[in-house]
């Protein structure tokens, strides 16, 4: 099983300064992505399954027409925010066309 870290609410609100767009909802960090269509939207979800994949970290995930949300909690740290959730957000926000 990874290592997490687990982060405390001054470190969580830290890292989301640097995370634009995504929020602190309880147990877990959020964020919906607006697209021109379906179909960008979904081409989406394909390049955040790939970053995820090889993490081995998966969000909670949902799309209604051009909107998708992710939420990402670590489940293995008891439904915490840790520095893999961060991470991968961050990777996330790093692809070239979001």
């Amino acid at each position: 099983m990874p290592s997490y870290t687990t982060l405390t609410n001054d470190q969580i609100q830290a890292q989301l300064g640097d995370l634009p767009g995504w929020t602190w909802d309880e147990d877990r960090i959020v964020k919906t992505y607006t697209f021109g269509s379906f179909r960008e939207a979904v081409s989406f979800i394909l390049r955040v399954a790939f970053v995820c994949e090889a993490h081995n970290h998966h969000p909670e995930l949902s799309n209604v027409y051009n909107r998708v949300t992710l939420a990402f909690t670590t489940h293995d740290a008891g439904n915490a925010i840790t520095n893999m959730d961060v991470t991968v957000a961050r990777e996330i926000e790093e692809l070239s066309w979001v």
